[in-house]
């Protein structure tokens, strides 16, 4: 039986910050603790401004001195304080401390939680813009397993009391949405930003685990992060586990392939494959400390329309299958991609492309809204050490195999090109498979939808078999159409 009352009745749509306090405050079976490291007690103070705390409130705790915080949570292999693993730590300590403190009989009907923080506000320079994570572990009714949603959050005001107040606002919404809004996932992301400027604070990474949100898959949840507005890209693995893009991309050399991969082809494989052998015969390029990222854009997934998350969960299950790191974004233009990682990086960076794609960044119409035009988007995108991996194309009405030596731009975008390439930013792939230049995703998508056959075989080992496992793209189970010669 839940004790809580999971509903907002009494209360408006968007309850004030006060009344949310007080709603937690004045429910006798929820009880917890709260430690906050970096910024202050931001979250706990709104709980004891309203008053009502003394029921609710076990401990607040905020180990600010490093020493005294290793002391409690453990020393960090790397020295960090201000990471997932320290936010791990210090859920699991406080919450082994309240079930032990607390007993058994007296927590019959109690929901505990635990509501941790480990945070860097903006610097007196104000060149480091600070960040942090945040995360709650709780129960909703007594004695069942724990809940978590854990949370990465960057600033982007320029004070650190402002920072502060975003961090703290936050959290109360953190720690109202998991006991009041934890049914629906993606109204809860909404939530967390109730009476905060979206431009304010930005939610780059964010997983929901436990029993509360076995139904969860947190690909999905990245997603909404994107079509709300939250942030601009977010990362996840071949488990499909959220990643921080920071941690990721953090002075690593970064190869990207960009692509709808619906599905995933022999040509992308390829693609793939003989990009990756260059990129590591790259005479800066350690092996070691590189990481490949298989990038869908926002507005390939609305390229028919509003987005279809089977579509999005088809494509996403596919690329993890194989083992890659995916990157969902807002960044259309690929200028606005490199930008992104050059701040994480200015080590080696290659975009794995063909032909097509390649001269379309040639389009002076992609940059009408810089001041500087498609000058200033080449300066943001060959800053660093960019270079394109060019795959070729066949020419469709001549059979001519196309490459970087003859392409076809606009006249005006000729020597601005010439640039480029001799200067080493543009290198073809040579090595490729001839077989693999007639195979296009958009028509293996048709003869899936159509039920035809014949388009197995052009697909990575296993992917076929996927497809019609889980009925991707449209597959359904009934035999392929014959038609007439």
């Amino acid at each position: 039986m839940e004790v809580a009352v999971l509903g907002d009745k009494g209360f408006d749509n968007k309850p004030s910050i006060e009344a949310k306090a007080l709603r937690i405050n004045l429910n006798p079976y929820i009880y917890g603790t709260f430690a906050e490291i970096g910024a202050g007690q931001e979250v706990a103070r709104h709980f004891f401004r309203v008053g009502g705390a003394s029921g609710t409130i076990a401990k607040t705790i905020s180990a600010y001195d490093k020493n005294f915080s290793d002391t409690i949570y453990g020393e960090e292999a790397d020295g960090r304080y201000v990471t997932e693993t320290r936010l791990g730590k210090m859920l699991d300590h406080e919450m082994t401390l309240l079930e032990a403190r607390i007993p058994k009989e007296q927590r019959s009907n109690k929901m505990f939680f635990t509501l941790a923080n480990t945070v860097a506000t903006i610097d007196f320079a104000k060149k480091f813009m600070g960040h942090g994570w945040m995360g709650i572990r709780f129960q909703v009714t007594p004695e069942e397993p724990y809940s978590n949603i854990i949370l990465h959050v960057r600033f982007h005001q320029t004070e650190a009391r402002l920072q502060q107040e975003a961090l703290g606002i936050m959290g109360l919404n953190l720690v109202y949405g998991a006991f009041y809004k934890h049914s629906n996932p993606n109204k809860f992301l909404r939530y967390l930003y109730d009476h905060i400027d979206q431009d304010a604070i930005e939610i780059d990474t964010i997983n929901f685990s436990g029993p509360r949100f076995e139904h969860v898959d947190n690909r999905l949840i990245s997603l909404q992060l994107i079509r709300n507005g939250m942030t601009d890209a977010v990362m996840f693995d071949s488990n499909g586990n959220n990643i921080l893009p920071a941690r990721i991309l953090y002075k690593k050399n970064i190869l990207a392939f960009r692509g709808s991969f619906r599905p995933v082809t022999l040509t992308n494989s390829d693609m793939f494959e003989k990009a990756h052998e260059i990129f590591t015969r790259e005479e800066n390029v350690d092996l070691e400390k590189t990481e490949v990222i298989f990038e869908i854009t926002l507005s390939n997934l609305r390229a028919e329309g509003e987005i279809d998350e089977k579509d999005f969960m088809d494509r996403a299950k596919l690329l993890c299958s194989l083992g890659y790191t995916v990157m969902i974004s807002n960044f259309k233009e690929y200028y606005r991609l490199v930008d992104y990682f050059s701040n994480y990086t200015k080590n080696q960076v290659a975009l794995a492309m063909g032909v097509n794609n390649f001269v379309e960044i040639f389009d002076e119409h992609y940059y009408q809204d810089l001041s500087g035009g498609i000058l200033e988007a080449f300066g943001k995108m060959f800053y660093n050490n960019l270079k394109v991996y060019l795959y070729p194309m066949c020419d469709e009405v001549t059979g001519e195999i196309v490459n970087s030596n003859n392409l076809k731009l606009h006249p005006r975008m000729k020597d601005f090109y010439k640039f480029f390439k001799y200067n080493g930013k543009v290198v073809d792939i040579f090595d490729y498979e001839p077989s693999y230049l007639s195979i296009f995703s958009r028509e293996i998508l048709q003869q899936i939808k159509n039920g035809e056959s014949g388009w197995e075989e052009k697909l990575p080992k296993g992917i076929a078999d996927m497809i019609k496992k889980e009925q991707m793209f449209g597959y359904t189970k009934s035999s392929p159409k014959i038609t007439a010669e």
